[in-house]
């Protein structure tokens, strides 16, 4: 067998390189971030947050784990780790962000992560018996699916995220559909993520309380329109009528041809949270035909929307067959929330014309904490 001389050249280099490159790599010197672990939750529900960060000379972190605004305060070691101990906390999915010397920063030991329109967040989990309901068990599992779509409204593609439920592939049955709408901030993976929708779901099917069913996810966030000294008042009936338009005219028609729903409105749901819940009102009081299921969570009408909705909405509003159309009317909110006021007077609006709803008021914010209980307890009222 006859090699050429750079063949021979390449492998004699090769031999006798390769032991000096693994000498040059070996002689990294260690350090801490080399075998930190973040975060790190003991068995207690205490929860250890650290970075390595030697030359930073302040590190907070703030997260939904916090009853107040204010961020917490990581100390250094002599080795140039930061680290907090946090709780112990009730076992649940958090979100937590880093901020190096007033940098936002991901914890870079974290994988996980919430994305939203102009930003992420780190998640993390403490395991226990409460987070029962939002696991990923060993039941059959839906799938959930990015769905692209061209909006004829936006002149742009669109994102959503569908969830079909266990045997959907496998079957011709057709299904009732549930529009999930996020908040202000996120995208159409919000529920998908910190939101644990489809194990949420999964869980919910699989112990026989809730029907199987398609749930959409779209995208509410809304691209900004230019400002030009525009009331923000304006801005948010600009948003507004911009995201009904995509429901209306681009997603539901897409979800109704290429799922197989059961397109009417017994076998329609709506709720969304914060945001979200202004769009569900939005919806319903327009279009109230639609849907006979409504879940608003931490929402209501807000700042100038909530002076102008008595009449902006009153032909529905003073309809006395409004009630007769919707099978549940669920609004809920924690009692903490900074939304309350917008809440307390969106339900002064529904009582003064007589719309009857159920209420429930929970303990804690506005934080995701309290929006995947509410999803856990709203869907099985559906569809009934």
């Amino acid at each position: 067998m006859r090699f050429s001389k750079q063949l021979l050249c390449t492998a004699v280099c090769t031999v006798f390189m390769a032991p000096l490159a693994m000498a040059q790599m070996a002689q990294r010197t260690p350090t801490p971030n080399d075998t930190l672990k973040s975060p790190n939750v003991l068995a207690d529900k205490r929860v250890l947050i650290q970075i390595y960060a030697p030359k930073a000379s302040e590190v907070t972190v703030g997260g939904d784990f916090l009853s107040n605004p204010q961020p917490l305060s990581l100390k250094k070691n002599e080795q140039g780790v930061w680290s907090v101990l946090i709780g112990p906390l009730k076992p649940d999915y958090y979100s937590y962000t880093l901020m190096v010397d007033g940098v936002r920063t991901m914890d870079p030991k974290n994988p996980v992560i919430k994305q939203g329109i102009s930003s992420l967040e780190n998640m993390m989990a403490v395991p226990g018996p409460e987070t029962a309901f939002e696991d990923n068990k060993a039941v059959p599992h839906g799938e959930v699916r990015e769905v692209w779509y061209s909006s004829n409204t936006l002149n742009m593609m669109r994102r959503m995220h569908v969830y079909t439920p266990p045997g959907y592939e496998k079957g011709n049955t057709k299904y009732p559909i549930f529009y999930l709408l996020h908040g202000g901030g996120d995208d159409d993976s919000g529920w998908n993520t910190i939101g644990r929708a489809g194990f949420i779901l999964d869980n919910l099917i699989a112990a026989g309380k809730a029907k199987p069913m398609i749930v959409v996810m779209p995208n509410g966030s809304m691209p900004l329109p230019p400002m030009n000294g525009m009331p923000n008042a304006q801005m948010m009936n600009q948003l507004r009528d911009l995201f009904s338009s995509e429901l209306l005219k681009e997603v539901m028609p897409y979800v109704e041809k290429n799922y197989r729903t059961l397109p009417n409105a017994e076998n329609r749901a709506i709720a969304g949270l914060s945001m979200g819940g202004f769009q569900t009102l939005d919806v319903t009081l327009t279009h109230p035909e639609l849907f006979n299921y409504v879940g608003v969570f931490s929402s209501g009408f807000f700042g100038a929307t909530a002076d102008e909705a008595d009449t902006k909405y009153a032909k529905v509003l003073n309809d006395p067959n409004f009630n007769k159309g919707k099978k549940l009317f669920w609004v809920s909110i924690g009692k903490d929330d900074f939304v309350m006021d917008a809440n307390k007077k969106t339900l002064a609006l529904l009582d003064k014309h007589n719309i009857k709803y159920q209420y429930k008021e929970s303990s804690g914010g506005h934080t995701w904490i309290n929006w995947r209980q509410y999803l856990n307890e709203y869907t099985p009222m559906l569809f009934k």
